[in-house]
């Protein structure tokens, strides 16, 4: 299990023309199918007066990573299945590309209209470059005060760090923790008998 992933480090943009049909492509951070459905329905809004608007997008740890991909209208394959393709190229997770095209007035072929598809999201993909972070998990431990300072001595930044404090009847503690890290985390824990809940990624 690896505790980095790999994701775009900004926006990346990128143009290309085939045989006068124009390929506007995208690349963005995104962490959630939501937020991916909302950046596409922007760039359909946008760019109504286009012929179509494809896209690919991946999300999530290395090895559990989701993904979707989108013809939008494009002969099957043609399309989305290219964008995805150049996204394993590029090695990223936790990214959307989209692909706005413009058609020129002559049929690339299948093979043609796969390849500009995938030129175009490859562009788009190496303007946005390449970050690489943490892959963490939001563990939240409540106990009472008087084992706090228990609880503190599993601190072990930037393994396990405390992103969060809320004290009330109990204290509750907001850790961020590497992803290996969970496992051993959750049985020290359950050992010291402190109530926690690990978030879903």
């Amino acid at each position: 299990m690896t505790d980095d992933r790999a994701v775009p480090a900004r926006e990346g943009r990128f143009e290309i023309r085939e045989r006068a049909s124009r390929f506007l492509a995208f690349a963005l951070p995104c962490e959630s199918p939501d937020q991916g459905s909302a950046a596409v329905a922007a760039w359909r809004r946008e760019y109504h007066d286009a012929s179509h608007v494809a896209f690919a997008w991946k999300m999530g740890p290395p090895g559990e990573a989701r993904a979707r991909a989108s013809d939008a209208g494009e002969p099957a394959g043609t399309a989305g299945k290219p964008i995805a393709a150049a996204i394993e190229t590029a090695g990223l997770t936790d990214v959307l590309v989209g692909v706005v095209r413009y058609f020129g007035g002559t049929k690339l072929g299948t093979g043609g209209l796969a390849r500009a598809y995938r030129n175009a999201a490859a562009g788009a993909l190496r303007d946005a470059g390449r970050a690489v972070r943490a892959d963490t998990r939001v563990v939240t431990v409540t106990c009472d005060y008087a084992r706090i300072g228990e609880l503190r001595r599993l601190v072990d930044p930037p393994r396990i760090a405390v992103v969060g404090e809320a004290f009330g009847d109990d204290a509750r503690v907001r850790l961020a923790v590497y992803r290996s890290r969970v496992p051993a985390l959750s049985a020290a824990l359950v050992e010291a008998r402190l109530k926690h809940t690990v978030e879903e990624s």
